[in-house]
């Protein structure tokens, strides 16, 4: 009874191991190879596969998802002798598991060396400013470097970065005062454009506030001439008139016009800035006389004035009469 029972133990346990190692499940993002006798015949994708007992075996186990590898920090020597320390991170994934089952013996270590002398190579070919500042140039050269090497294991690289460069503390600080300097300098400019600008609008309105006051003097120039020319015109008709009465042997506007001056004249010197100076005309008797003259000559004006409209008034009742025949008869 015991035996019987052993037996049966014994055989559920080796159907068991038999069972696992004929079926296998290849969970999802894995990727199988399978040997037999020790080669390899094929890859056994996510799911569920029997294998040939006691023939076929499972090979490798392998990661078909994206996968992070670390690029240990280095130091290079850039191409104008400067050390700088490197370090970087490498995106792969497996494309073909047999391959790269097969053709490499410890695959992230040999792509991360690979990230390294490449790394060295990119980084030692170029200056120390430009290392620095073509982060983008190296990930893009180091990306098709290690994407053509990796290519026969059956890998895909498909982005490589730049995690840290770390140039030497002396090197850093130079850098510092270099920006600091630039900085300044572009304050300054900045500044002095600033005070350009100022300046010419300064320069603009000040052109514009002469070009306004030179418009105004022309204009009340141009205005003050008019002026001049219309008193000209006026004092030129008063002398007229005086000439054609002098010329009528009219003595009263010689007075007229002598007094006038006379008064005008005396008005200016009584407008003089000496207060404590008096003028009195050295004759004053002519100054009355000739006051007396101008009466004179207002008083013979409205008598003419006076005469030519009674003339007027007397004209149509004066007209003489006509004859019969036409003829207009005569006065002897």
């Amino acid at each position: 009874m015991n035996f019987s029972l052993i037996f049966f133990v014994m055989f559920a346990v080796f159907a068991l191991i038999f069972l696992f190692s004929v079926i296998k499940i290849v969970p999802q993002g894995r990727e199988f190879t399978v040997e037999r006798f020790g080669k390899y015949t094929k890859t056994l994708t996510p799911g569920i596969h029997i294998l040939t007992p006691f023939v076929e075996r499972i090979g490798r186990r392998m990661n078909m998802m994206e996968q992070v590898l670390d690029v240990p920090t280095q130091e290079v020597i850039t191409r104008d002798n400067a050390m700088v320390k490197v370090d970087g991170i490498v995106f792969i994934q497996v494309m073909d598991a047999a391959k790269a089952a097969y053709r490499v013996d410890n695959l992230t270590y040999a792509i991360a060396q690979l990230c390294m002398t490449n790394l060295r190579t990119v980084v030692g070919s170029m200056e120390l400013d430009e290392v620095l500042s073509q982060r983008d140039s190296i990930n893009t050269r180091l990306l098709h470097v290690i994407d053509a090497a990796t290519e026969p294991w059956g890998i895909k690289a498909n982005r490589i970065e730049i995690k840290d460069l770390t140039p030497p503390l002396d090197i850093t600080n130079a850098m510092a005062r270099q920006m600091k300097a630039e900085r300044e300098r572009r304050a300054v400019i900045t500044e002095a454009d600033g005070e350009k600008q100022a300046a010419i609008a300064r320069a603009e309105g000040a052109k514009q506030a002469a070009i306004l006051e030179a418009e105004g003097r022309k204009e009340a120039a141009f205005r003050d001439a008019e002026a001049r020319e219309r008193e000209a015109e006026a004092e030129a008709k008063a002398t007229a008139m005086v000439s054609e009465a002098i010329a009528r042997g009219d003595v009263n506007a010689i007075n007229y016009f002598v007094a006038q001056k006379y008064v005008e004249a005396f008005a200016e010197l009584a407008r003089s800035p000496q207060q404590k100076t008096v003028i009195v005309p050295s004759e004053m008797g002519a100054l009355v006389g000739t006051i007396a003259g101008v009466g004179e000559l207002v008083g013979l004006a409205k008598e003419q004035q006076q005469v030519r409209t009674e003339a007027r008034q007397a004209a149509p009742r004066a007209a003489p009469r006509r004859s019969a025949g036409g003829a207009v008869p005569t006065t002897e």
